[in-house]
C-alpha cells in the first residue's frame, strides 16, 4: 500500500520522476491505465472505491482523490449509491476507443497535437475561403484580446479569448464536425493541462497571442495558404512550449512526498486550458 506516490504507471512520464509528484495525481494515471488494461468504455462500473485501492496498490484517500480528480475533468463519473463509471466520451463525435486516451502519456498527447494540426490547419483554410466580414471581425477581435491579455500574463482572460478565437475560426470554416473536432481536441488537452500543470500555462501567453492575430489577419485577407502554415506553426509551438514545460515539471519541481495532498481542480476549472 502506498501513502505518497503510487508506483510507476505504464504509458506515463518518466519513472525517476514520480517522486516528485503527488500521490493522487499517480494513482489517476494508474487508474487510466487500468480502464485502458480492462477495456472498460463509457458507461461500465468500476469497482468500488475500496476495490481501486486495493487494485492499485494505493492508499484509500489517495483513491478517492484520484477518483475526484478523473471525476472533474470528464473522465469518470460518480453516482451516488450507485457507484463509479466510466465517463462518456467528449463531444457528439466521441468514440469510445478515446475513454482510453492517456493524458500524461508523452505519446498520446503527441499524437492528440498531431491530429490538431491537421483539424485546425484543414479549419483555417476553410475560414480564409468562406469567412463572412463578421465572422472575420469576430475571429480578430477575438485574437487582439488573446494578445492584450497574454501580454499582460491575465491567464483567465486569455483562456476566454483563446477558446472565443479557436471556435470563431470553426464558426468560419462553414462545417460543423470541424467546429466539434476544434471542441474535442480541447477537451482532451485539457485533461492533460489539469493532471500535469494543475492550472498552470505551458508555455508563453504572449506568444500565443501574437500567432492568433497573425492567423486573424491571413484569414481576414483571403490568404489561405498563409492561414495554413501559420495555423500549423501555432500548433507545433504549442507543442513545443508543452515538452518544454513537461521536462522542467519533471526535473525542476520540489518534492510533494511529504506534503499535504493537492486538492483536485473543480469541474469549473478544468476548462483552463493551456497557451494555444
Amino acid at each position: 500500500m502506498v501513502s505518497g506516490p503510487a508506483g510507476p504507471a505504464s504509458g506515463g512520464t518518466d519513472d525517476a520522476s514520480d517522486r516528485y509528484r503527488p500521490g493522487y495525481e499517480l494513482v489517476a494515471e494508474q487508474l487510466l491505465n487500468y480502464i485502458a488494461e480492462q477495456n472498460l468504455l463509457p458507461g461500465d462500473r468500476l469497482p468500488t472505491e475500496k476495490g481501486l485501492a486495493d487494485i492499485l496498490g494505493a492508499t484509500r484517500n489517495v483513491t478517492r482523490e484520484a477518483v475526484k480528480v478523473l471525476a472533474a475533468i470528464g473522465r469518470l463519473s460518480v453516482r451516488r449509491g450507485a457507484g463509479i463509471f466510466v465517463a462518456s466520451s467528449p463531444g457528439a463525435l466521441g468514440d469510445d476507443r478515446l475513454a482510453h486516451f492517456q493524458p500524461t502519456s508523452m505519446e498520446h498527447v503527441l499524437m492528440l497535437l498531431d491530429y490538431r494540426r491537421l483539424i485546425e490547419s484543414e479549419t483555417a483554410r476553410r475560414a480564409a475561403t468562406l469567412a463572412t466580414p463578421i465572422e472575420v471581425r469576430a475571429i480578430r477581435e477575438a485574437a487582439s484580446t488573446s494578445l492584450e491579455a497574454g501580454t499582460a500574463d491575465d491567464v483567465e482572460t486569455f483562456a476566454r479569448a483563446d477558446a472565443l478565437f479557436h471556435d470563431a475560426v470553426g464558426i468560419a470554416a462553414h462545417n460543423v464536425f470541424l467546429r466539434s473536432s476544434v471542441a474535442n481536441i480541447r477537451s482532451f488537452a485539457a485533461q492533460s493541462d489539469v493532471l500535469l500543470f494543475h492550472g498552470d500555462v505551458p508555455g508563453s501567453l504572449r506568444i500565443a497571442g501574437a500567432q492568433h492575430l497573425a492567423i486573424a489577419e491571413a484569414i481576414g485577407s483571403g490568404d489561405t495558404e498563409s492561414a495554413v502554415r501559420l495555423m500549423a506553426e501555432h500548433i507545433s509551438t504549442t507543442q513545443t512550449q508543452f515538452e518544454r514545460k513537461i521536462r522542467d515539471r519533471l526535473f525542476n519541481q520540489p518534492d510533494h512526498t511529504t506534503g499535504p495532498a493537492v486538492t483536485p481542480p473543480a469541474p469549473e476549472e478544468r476548462q483552463q486550458t493551456s497557451a494555444s
